[in-house]
């Protein structure tokens, strides 16, 4: 056993026995925090994550993914160096928001539909946060201004799409996963293939309707549970640092990086926040001071929404635990996801929102996100079906472009 192997434990269980001992000093503030953390999970996560877990397990079972999988194929093998089936999970993952892409990778895995090398780079870009709260939350709630979502929504996807094509070059050596070859007959061919492919899953899955629903329903569960149980952790880590006055070393640190860089200082709250947690960070990037450039605040805001926070990690960690899939290429991902998506913010803002941009607060029959969580369920299933359906359409389509190129190509 190395040194790091014994060293590494005895700093874990210090830890938390510190940890511990500050939770029997602060029982009020650790009580509060725990309910804070616990709102957080059922009124925006298990509703938005909940049956999309659901849905995903159910078009798996029905091989309705090895039938998109194989028409996706011409977009996302030579985009990003995994299989088509990869779409699908990008188009869900956008659709719910983290951490059900890494779900979803696990499960392609399982089924022996991804290599690891395929499944670390998958993970690396479907790792994101969702429109609803982007735009409910984040610009709605915190931000109090409907204007600055496009730009914070445009930026989190494409900085998404940026790490895919970069993660492609992780694993270079590496094989790919079977995947058909290139249909000669032109769509109908490929769609063929597809058909095949969905009804050859499903018979070699084999379960009835009734057990597979049941599995869905129970896997699902368990996740969210687990997510659950890690917000609420952190949540009432980021109190304990908060009671005990440690945050502020750090909000210090920070500061003094900021102005080196020539940025506002008061921003420290928010990227410090969000470093270990995803809400917490993006409300205080709204309520930074109304001197500060709304460009910085929302760059900020994106930051912190790409970063993930370590609650965010710690849930993709949980997850990939029982596949060879490591955490280090996800953990890189992460760094560019949240360099590259406030750098667009920069780079997008005189585009798309001009000099200024004023508050633009929306009656009820426009944007019923109205608050930080919203408890509409309904709204937030048909918004994240909506979410869901226009990216696979988009994507469907430009599979079908890149096809009819290469069977041109072939042809000369």
């Amino acid at each position: 056993m190395t040194a790091p192997q014994r060293v590494i434990p005895l700093l874990i269980t210090l830890a938390l026995l510190v940890f511990c001992s500050l939770m029997a000093l602060y029982p009020a503030e650790t009580w509060h925090a725990s309910v804070r953390g616990l709102s957080i999970w059922w009124d925006v996560l298990f509703p938005s994550l909940f049956p999309f877990l659901v849905l995903s397990e159910l078009l798996l079972g029905f091989g309705i993914v090895h039938f998109l999988g194989t028409l996706l194929n011409p977009l996302m093998r030579p985009l990003f160096r995994v299989p088509g089936s990869g779409g699908f999970v990008f188009a869900v993952s956008c659709a719910s928001g983290y951490p059900t892409g890494a779900k979803l990778t696990a499960q392609l895995w399982e089924q022996k539909l991804v290599t690891r090398e395929e499944g670390e780079r998958l993970v690396a870009f479907t790792t994101s946060s969702d429109p609803i709260f982007m735009i409910g939350a984040v610009s709605v709630g915190f931000f109090h201004n409907t204007s600055i979502a496009p730009i914070l929504v445009a930026s989190h996807y494409a900085a998404a799409i940026f790490v895919g094509v970069l993660m492609r070059f992780h694993g270079r050596s590496s094989p790919a996963s079977s995947a058909a070859p290139v249909a000669q007959g032109g769509h109908r061919g490929r769609f063929m293939r597809a058909i095949y492919a969905m009804h050859n899953a499903r018979q070699a899955d084999g379960r009835a309707f009734g057990e597979l629903l049941r599995q869905a329903v129970a896997s699902s569960l368990r996740l969210i549970i687990i997510v659950g149980g890690l917000v609420v952790f952190f949540s009432v880590i980021m109190e304990l640092l908060v009671q005990t006055g440690w945050l502020g070393v750090l909000y210090s640190l920070t500061e003094q990086g900021l102005q080196l860089a020539g940025l506002p200082p008061s921003l420290s709250h928010s990227l410090v926040g969000g470093l270990f947690e995803v809400t917490l960070g993006a409300k205080e990037a709204g309520a930074t001071a109304s001197s500060i450039p709304l460009v910085f605040k929302v760059a900020a805001a994106s930051f912190v929404l790409s970063w993930g926070g370590l609650s965010v990690h710690a849930q993709i960690m949980s997850v990939l635990s029982s596949t060879p899939m490591r955490y280090a290429p996800f953990l890189l991902a992460r760094a560019l996801h949240a360099a590259i998506a406030p750098l667009l913010v920069v780079l997008l803002w005189p585009l798309l929102m001009g000099s200024t941009a004023s508050p633009a607060f929306l009656d009820h029959a426009l944007m019923p996100l109205t608050t930080a969580y919203s408890s509409d369920w309904k709204l937030i299933g048909l918004t994240g079906i909506r979410v869901f359906s226009s990216i696979l359409v988009l994507m469907l389509c430009l599979a079908w472009i890149g096809s009819q190129l290469m069977l041109k190509r072939g042809k000369k």
